[in-house]
């Protein structure tokens, strides 16, 4: 029978800093692999980290970026993938022409082997979007990445689905953030610096509606209605703004987590990933089941062009 171990890890990055970001991810790795981990998984742009993004220009952009799979920082991944024996899994920004991408890549000791430009880029307006899905063979098994906001669309994940994904990789940043959704909203810093010696007011926040809470409203279902392994990764602590709950978890195609980080630091979640429960899940009845002559609707295209609007967007629309 196939089986993959796969970790997602959680780290508290730093903002434009790629040589810590790259530290923590080496060490976060060998951890991983001493573990028995075949594959590590990181968050979304964990390489130069993600809020502070938002207010730089192109150029600025640029300067973070890299051509993949020629710059320095997916080399060094590779570096990391054979030091370690396992596959790195990381995001960064893409340099590619005028066009600069939110990327996320795969590598293992022998170079690149698959990477995911984000679909639905916002968090600053000189980012592209992306416009492929990505399945790829990885320690026997399909396959596929979806950044962040991707996975809020029902479509990206199901068509993933289809195109033979077995596991989905789900970095993001994400959570503790101003909303319009009830009990949603930022977690107070202060709560942070005291988590070692007063941890359960941050646990309740971390736990509540402004972080697992909101995750388990959906993460669960885009594993279940598919019948995937989903990867879910997102950074811990200071964010530029905020603070992030982290909250790593690996969920199996019942939508049943199997593993999840509960530190409130670095960390990861490990857990081994086995083929039966992917032909024994709802998810793959539902896709067998599928009639897509009546789905026509689906690909309409809209009367206006599409919009990528985060709820912390809303939240700050409202108040101005």
């Amino acid at each position: 029978m196939r089986q993959i171990r796969i970790a997602a890890a959680q780290f508290e990055h730093r903002n434009a800093d790629k040589e810590y970001n790259l530290r923590r991810i080496d060490e976060l790795s060998a951890q991983a692999a001493a573990a028995g981990a075949d594959v590590v998984s990181f968050h979304e742009c964990s390489v130069p980290a993600y809020t502070f993004l938002q207010p730089l220009d192109k150029a600025e952009l640029a300067e973070l970026a890299e051509a993949i799979p020629g710059g320095p920082s997916v080399r060094r991944l590779v570096d990391i993938a054979r030091a370690h024996r396992v596959a790195v899994l990381a995001g960064l920004l893409e340099i590619d022409g005028e066009d600069i991408y939110n990327t996320y890549v795969c590598v293992t000791g022998e170079g690149l082997l698959s990477k995911y430009r984000k679909m639905h880029a916002f968090v600053n307006p000189h980012l592209s979007c992306g416009n492929e899905y990505v399945v790829f063979e990885l320690c026997g098994f399909r396959c596929g990445i979806l950044i962040c906001y991707d996975n809020n669309l029902v479509e990206n994940v199901r068509i993933t689905a289809l195109q033979g994904a077995e596991v989905i990789f789900m970095p993001h940043v994400t959570c503790c953030l101003p909303s319009v959704m009830p009990g949603r909203g930022t977690v107070d810093p202060a709560l942070w610096e005291k988590r070692e010696t007063d941890p359960v007011p941050l646990r309740m926040e971390f736990d509540g509606p402004k972080g697992r809470g909101w995750l388990m409203r959906w993460l669960p279902a885009r594993a279940y209605e598919n019948g995937v392994y989903a990867v879910f990764t997102n950074p811990v602590g200071v964010d530029d703004d905020t603070i992030k709950n982290g909250n790593a978890m690996i969920l199996d195609p019942y939508g049943e987590i199997v593993a999840e980080c509960r530190e409130l630091g670095d960390g990861f979640a490990l857990a081994t990933c086995t083929e039966d429960k992917l032909e024994q899940s709802s998810g793959r009845r539902y896709l067998r089941a599928r009639r897509p002559e009546l789905y026509g609707k689906l690909v309409e295209p809209g009367q206006e062009p599409p919009v990528t609007l985060p709820g912390w967007q809303l939240k700050s629309d409202t108040e101005d």
